[in-house]
């Protein structure tokens, strides 16, 4: 029989086996958690007597922008894993109440998750909203010259990296420099696998990517940029490294592109389409429906994968 209670220091080993047994793929999960130094009461497990955990929920406080841009604060769900033999039980929808009265008291306005299987919250009080993504051949088209130089990302650039991506996009989160130095990293990767287009006259950062491979596709999993040409030589690059490893497709993540993206896209992907993912969810907590609902629908929202809870 499972005790639905907060987590103590003693239980972090078990939670490290489980999030292994059920994320094997994801072993930066204990590092991310570590980072909230308030993270055991904020840590909704099912625990047996013997100190097995079957069950898990964490969420995390994040200031997050609405539909106006002013920042709220917003509880973010994640981690949340269930031992196999445990499954079916109601577990998770036990400890997803537990967090959402945590989360009002700390004054969070709503919650905020990601998953694959959304099925799983909307019995609790989450509901799906849309994300579009492009999509296309990945460019053959040779770059043309460039001003700019584009090179891996280093530690030094980050300052530089946070500037160009601040924004006060709806449902963007405003970061702070641990995010940019543990967190962006653990998602995204080491810093020296982001690329960098030097500005050629300062030779400060004018614009930097993140991306991923996976199968026959280069993913962009975030971008920023002072204008098209920099942004242009961003995507060219990612097109190079992606056909020199023998892929054949790219994917954009971000918001509704705009004229600088649509005018550095071909560098990057031929034959766009937009297909819609239904993998982020909203609970609202202490704001009304209408205003939680309305922030991932408004335009220009954007919660950018190094953000994920």
């Amino acid at each position: 029989m499972s005790l639905i209670r907060t987590a103590r220091p003693a239980d972090e080993p078990a939670l490290h086996a489980l999030w292994g047994e059920c994320f094997g793929s994801a072993p930066h999960l204990p590092a991310l958690y570590a980072l909230d130094p308030a993270r055991h009461r904020r840590t909704f497990l099912a625990a047996r007597d013997d100190g097995t955990v079957d069950a898990v929920v964490v969420y995390v406080p994040r200031d997050i922008h609405d539909a106006d841009g002013a920042p709220l604060r917003v509880g973010g769900i994640g981690s949340v894993a269930t031992r196999p033999e445990a499954r079916g039980q109601g577990l998770v929808r036990a400890l997803l109440q537990e967090a959402a009265a945590a989360m009002r008291a700390e004054s969070c306005a709503w919650s905020l998750l990601f998953t694959g299987t959304p099925g799983v919250y909307t019995g609790s009080g989450w509901q799906t909203f849309p994300t579009h993504l492009r999509e296309g051949a990945l460019s053959g088209a040779p770059p043309g010259r460039s001003p700019y130089r584009v090179r891996p990302a280093c530690p030094a650039d980050l300052p530089y990296l946070a500037e160009l991506s601040c924004t006060a996009a709806p449902l963007s989160t405003i970061r702070t420099e641990s995010d940019w130095r543990t967190r962006l990293p653990a998602w995204y990767g080491p810093t020296h696998g982001w690329l960098v287009a030097q500005d050629p006259h300062t030779a400060r950062p004018a614009g930097w990517a993140a991306a991923a491979h996976g199968g026959e596709t280069v993913d962009v999993r975030e971008y920023a940029a002072t204008g098209t040409a920099a942004l242009a030589a961003l995507f060219a690059a990612v097109a190079a490294r992606a056909r020199h490893a023998g892929l054949r497709r790219a994917r954009l993540r971000g918001p509704a592109p705009g004229p600088a993206v649509l005018g550095a896209l071909p560098q990057l992907m031929t034959g766009v389409t937009v297909r819609t993912e239904h993998t982020g969810m909203i609970r609202p907590l202490l704001a009304p429906p209408e205003h939680a609902y309305a922030v991932p629908r408004a335009p220009g929202a954007v919660h950018w994968y190094g953000d994920s809870f």
